[in-house]
């Protein structure tokens, strides 16, 4: 079978979609990288200002509390001669600490030190009121060395340094206000400035730099690695190739008229199109369920679930003949699932049937027109002989003979079509020395079949029995014995009983479980499709109606009437079929 699918647009080479893959992932990891770094590097920023100003408040905390700066603080003098004392003493700190400066001043602000000397004696640029309430503080201020994180702490004056200067007493200061609140004689500003903490943190880039260029070294060495891996496995094609090979695909996929099943080496269904979930008689789409749970006929599921290799194998569901072939795929030494197709072969073999019937029938009829030939030319012997009263009765005796047929089969079956395959099944018997017997108690009213189908399982049952049950009869093996075939038709209870007897070999009690299983067969195939469809074609009918089916073999058969063997034993076997009438009418 050829499919043609029609692709639009250009079918041109681009770019692989391992390749566009492999670009986004890198650009991706550049912008990711580049993001956690501007945030780190921000973070950093943030931590080592608080880490600066606790540092400059510790700092600050420390000289406030240093004798020195007290004693100067509360001692009476000039700018400049605090300034002589306390300028080489907090430079030293400055440069053991590496701070950007340390300002000792005034209550009122008025420099005592400061690092540009010049500065000495000018007023302090940054706030002051916290401090002077006796609270310490941190803040971010720009002085006259540009932007700074710096802490304001008070000094106060202490009894020691009081005493120490003289200036105890009533008239003199006290190292209490009027509310007894510790007076502040002084103001120690410790700072260090933004642009060294910059310079600061550019020294301890490389480290954070060098470990992120690694990062991203390796995960673009992933990236590369798993690139490749996509590009061998989708050899090497385009977003917009897939994209293609997915629509013909599908296109394919459901438009063909066979059903196509691709079953992964976890034995679950990887593919099913919509021809494979009609003919299975699956509602749901089967995509990931397990083959052993498909709720499809035995020996359809038993194939798929064994993975074998088959080719054109015939199996029977409940309401179709199908053709099934299965296949392993493997590539490159590795199994990698199996690939099912199912044809209906429903139609095909109720055509074969009736070919063979309509066969059978011909040669039936080409058989009694030689013999009604014969039997012309022995009455017109017998007339130019001059003995037409013996012409008369042995023709008289022949049209009884086939009347007497003819009636008996009417009489008991009124439904037109089973009529006409009894007497056809009868004549072609006739040809294998195998006589068909109706039982005297069938009865077959016309209006007890008249469901739409009804007649075509009816016709499918006795027809495959009958066919049987004479292939029986005419074995070889049985040399002169009995060649018999009894019918029985005629409602029983809610049902319509089917019986076929022959005068066979008899049926092996263990052959009986498997006599409808597709393919079993006494015969040898002449075909392709090999034999055995019959039995399993009675069963397919009688499950699809609700009925039951009954084989008694050669022991279990008693009180056949007719069916005696040569030493007054009985021999054969009994096909016994119901069909519950509700189904029929």
């Amino acid at each position: 079978m050829l499919a043609a699918v029609r692709v639009t647009g250009p079918w041109r080479r681009s770019t692989s979609l391992a390749r566009e893959l492999l670009v986004l992932q890198v650009a991706l990891l550049v912008v990711v990288m580049l993001a956690v770094a501007v945030v780190d590097a921000v973070l950093d920023v943030r931590r080592d200002e608080q880490a600066a100003a606790q540092r400059v408040l510790g700092v600050a905390e420390s000289l406030a509390l240093s004798p020195t700066v007290q004693e100067l603080a509360v001692a009476p003098g000039t700018v400049q001669s605090r300034s002589a004392v306390l300028q080489p003493f907090v430079e030293a700190v400055r440069s053991e600490t590496r701070l950007s400066f340390i300002t000792v001043m005034a209550p009122d602000g008025t420099r005592w030190t400061h690092p540009d000397a010049a500065q000495i004696g000018r007023t302090f640029l940054g706030s002051r009121e916290p401090a002077l309430s006796g609270q310490p503080f941190t803040e971010t201020y720009a002085g006259t060395l540009g932007p700074s994180v710096r802490a304001v702490v008070p000094v106060f004056a202490s009894a020691e340094a009081t005493e120490a200067n003289g200036t105890t007493g009533a008239t003199g200061p006290t190292d209490q206000d009027d509310d007894g609140a510790r007076r502040v004689v002084g103001l120690v500003a410790v700072g260090v400035t933004t642009a060294q903490l910059n310079q600061e943190f550019l020294r301890s880039l490389p480290l954070p730099l060098a470990l992120l260029a690694a990062m991203l070294g390796v995960s673009l060495a992933g990236s590369a690695l798993v690139s490749r891996r996509l590009r061998r496995q989708t050899h090497g094609m385009a977003s917009d190739d897939i994209e293609r090979l997915r629509s013909s695909h599908e296109a394919v996929l459901h438009s063909v008229r066979e059903g196509l099943l691709v079953v992964d080496p976890d034995g679950r269904v990887g593919v099913a199109n919509d021809e494979a979930r009609r003919l299975l008689g699956l509602e749901s789409d089967p995509v990931g369920v397990p083959v052993a749970e498909l709720p499809i006929a035995t020996s359809v599921r038993d194939v798929l679930v064994e993975g074998r290799a088959a080719t054109d194998e015939t199996h029977l569901t409940d309401d179709r003949v199908l053709v099934v072939s299965q296949s392993q795929v493997e590539w490159t030494g590795r199994r990698h699932g199996a690939v099912v197709t199912l044809r209906d072969r429903t139609e095909l073999e109720a055509l074969t049937g009736e070919l063979d019937s309509t066969r059978a029938l011909s040669e039936a009829l080409r058989s009694q027109a030689h013999e009604a030939a014969n039997r012309l030319h022995t009455v017109v012997v017998l007339v130019e002989t001059g003995h037409p009263d013996r012409a008369v009765e042995y023709a008289v005796e022949q049209l009884e003979l086939s009347q007497r047929l003819t009636d008996s089969v009417l009489e008991s079956v009124e439904e037109p079509v089973v009529s006409a395959l009894l007497l056809g099944k009868t004549a072609q018997a006739a040809e294998r020395a195998v006589t068909v017997r109706i039982h005297e108690d069938s009865h077959l009213p016309a209006d007890l079949v008249t469901a739409p189908g009804s007649s075509r399982d009816l016709v499918t049952v006795l027809g495959n029995l009958l066919d049987n049950a004479v292939d029986a009869s005419a074995a070889p093996e049985l040399g002169g014995g009995p060649r018999d075939v009894n019918v029985l038709l005629r409602p029983d209870g809610d049902d319509l009983l089917v019986r076929v007897d022959d005068t066979g070999p008899g049926l092996p009690p263990e052959l009986v479980a498997t006599a409808f299983t597709r393919g079993w067969s006494t015969k040898v195939a002449t075909s392709v499709a090999g034999r055995g469809l019959g039995l399993s074609l009675v069963d397919q009918v009688v499950r699809r109606r609700g009925g039951t089916v009954e084989v008694l073999a050669r022991s279990d058969v008693e009180g056949i009437e007719g069916i005696q063997d040569d030493d007054g034993g009985v021999s054969g076997t009994r096909f016994e079929v119901r069909l519950p009438l509700a189904g029929l009418r």
